[in-house]
């Protein structure tokens, strides 16, 4: 069977923010089939890639390469020719100094299709999360990006250092932080006043962002004393004289938190982000169908008999309504029966449904539930249902049968442990790359230990850790860490609610 050639999606990543990424490029590489992907992204972005891809790493790192160009133009041919989706993975831009325009001249050479998506580059994102406008009506009215380092190709310099240094327009260079000597001394050559503002951002738009100001004499002194490394956008005009007044990202109150969720979605914990903080996603439980129906479907095919549905979790409303309707059952057949959510956030759930929740107990622990339907002796008689997880606190079903009632516990979901490895997450604790880590059960911290291995409790020294609730926190304690955060109430607002209070306070980056 003769295979039709594939197609190559040359995508922009943006500078580092995962919420630049575009729209479009989004939708390339969640139906790629390989993704070929450099060393300047949010690694973040690689976990919107379909199950099964292919991840290539092509390097890139400071003039350090894992892969040639050669060797990149070869990959992305012969994928293609195999009839595959590819994806190059570029950070930034793939035409601004991304070389996105030789690989798509070897696709064409080879009568590959190929698209591009542009990124938002780093040249204009940057300056701008450093509070930078690159242009401005009283102080530039034009900008030129310059490449800091020349191809190794180029026998003589084909910047136009004078012209650059005659115009009135902000200049950023790229890639400029090892040569930033010569720079700065064939601009004061050419005419630039050696006192001509200079901006440094490294690590632009990402919690890590860090930014010095000098003039064009004195930054090569600056760049060495404050140990700034690559990867860095430097910025040189008067346009810099704004960010004292326009600085806005990184005087988000909580910018540089770099907070670590171990739970499949990160709901809850977006106003996180909104104040600054990065929240890095690392499931440590995947929520699942029971390995058997049978138990549900039992329950289900007398939903009628039942007094009280009772919901301890938004999976347990998700997986009981998915398999119900499954089984062509109507919302009608819950007539007459009372609802109990355990939370808000249960109860929205249920609420996606049509249904009202008749019941949400002030405390969201079991003995918590048995206080809200009026203590032991109110169950004397009533038949409750509970869908719940596999394993499952058996406290509050015991109370129940010791005082006269009936429940029954069909299993609903299971909360598994991911098959994603803890490599790349050992490496982010390593390198501080993680300021608190988050967890909302004993399950996610035990998952989380078995992931990451020996080395778990040694990560996770230096690291600020929140609790859920005191159970979660005995499992993190008896592992001999210290929890430094812990709501009054076990939910996530209630956790995210504390973690912004513990943040704001002066002393809270010392753990």
């Amino acid at each position: 069977m003769k295979v039709t050639k594939g197609k190559v999606s040359l995508v922009g990543a943006g500078p580092g923010d995962i919420g630049l990424l575009t729209i479009k490029g989004l939708k390339c590489l969640q139906r790629a089939d390989v993704v070929v992907y450099d060393f300047h992204l949010n690694v973040q972005i690689l976990d919107y890639i379909k199950g099964g891809a292919e991840l290539i790493y092509a390097g890139k790192r400071g003039g350090r390469h894992d892969m040639t160009q050669d060797e990149i133009n070869s990959v992305l041919v012969s994928k293609a020719l195999e009839g595959k989706n590819v994806c190059r993975l570029k950070g930034g831009d793939p035409f601004v100094f991304g070389r996105g325009g030789e690989e798509a001249e070897v696709l064409t050479g080879e009568g590959i299709e190929f698209e591009v998506v542009p990124g938002i580059s780093s040249a204009i994102a940057v300056p701008a999360y450093a509070g930078i406008p690159l242009t401005h009506r009283d102080y530039a009215s034009s900008f030129v990006v310059v490449p800091g380092n020349e191809a190794s190709t180029k026998k003589e310099s084909s910047i136009d250092w004078a012209a650059l240094a005659r115009g009135n327009g902000t200049i950023v260079f790229l890639m400029a932080i090892k040569n930033i000597e010569d720079v700065s001394e064939k601009l004061i050559e050419n005419g630039k006043a050696p006192d001509t503002p200079v901006a440094v951002i490294r690590w632009g738009t990402r919690s890590e962002q860090r930014t010095i100001v000098s003039t064009i004499r004195d930054i090569p002194e600056a760049i060495k004393s404050s140990e700034i490394r690559p990867p860095a956008v430097i910025v040189v005009g008067d346009v810099v004289n704004l960010r004292d007044k326009l600085n806005w990202f990184e005087k988000k109150p909580l910018f540089g938190q770099r907070i670590l969720v171990t739970r499949e979605h990160s709901e809850g914990f977006e106003t996180l982000e909104e104040l600054g903080a990065e929240v890095t996603v690392f499931p440590t439980i995947k929520v699942v169908p029971p390995e058997s129906w049978k138990e549900l479907d039992t329950a289900i095919s007398k939903v009628s008999t039942y007094k009280w549905l009772v919901f301890t979790s938004a999976s347990g409303v998700r997986f009981f309504f998915q398999r119900f309707f499954e089984l062509d059952r109507d919302v009608r057949d819950l007539f007459g029966i009372k609802i109990c959510a355990i939370g808000s956030k249960t109860a929205a759930e249920v609420g996606k449904y049509g249904l009202r929740v008749d019941l949400i107990p002030d405390s969201f622990r079991a003995e918590g539930l048995i206080k809200a339907f009026g203590g032991p002796d109110a169950f004397r008689g009533l038949k409750i249902l509970l869908p719940r997880a596999a394993a499952a606190r058996e406290v509050f079903p015991a109370k129940v049968r010791e005082s006269g009632g009936e429940i029954d516990v069909p299993v609903t979901y299971r909360a598994i442990k991911p098959g994603s490895q803890g490599k790349r997450m050992k490496r982010f604790l390593r390198e501080g790359k993680i300021t608190m880590a988050t967890f909302t059960s004993e399950a996610t911290f035990t998952n989380f230990r078995e992931m990451l291995g020996d080395e778990a409790g040694s990560l996770l020294k230096n690291v600020t850790i929140a609790a859920i609730g005191p159970v979660t926190a005995r499992a993190i304690e008896k592992a001999g860490l210290k929890v430094d955060i812990m709501p009054k109430t076990a939910t996530v607002d209630a956790m995210v609610e504390e973690i912004i209070r513990y943040s704001l306070q002066p002393s809270s980056h010392a753990h």
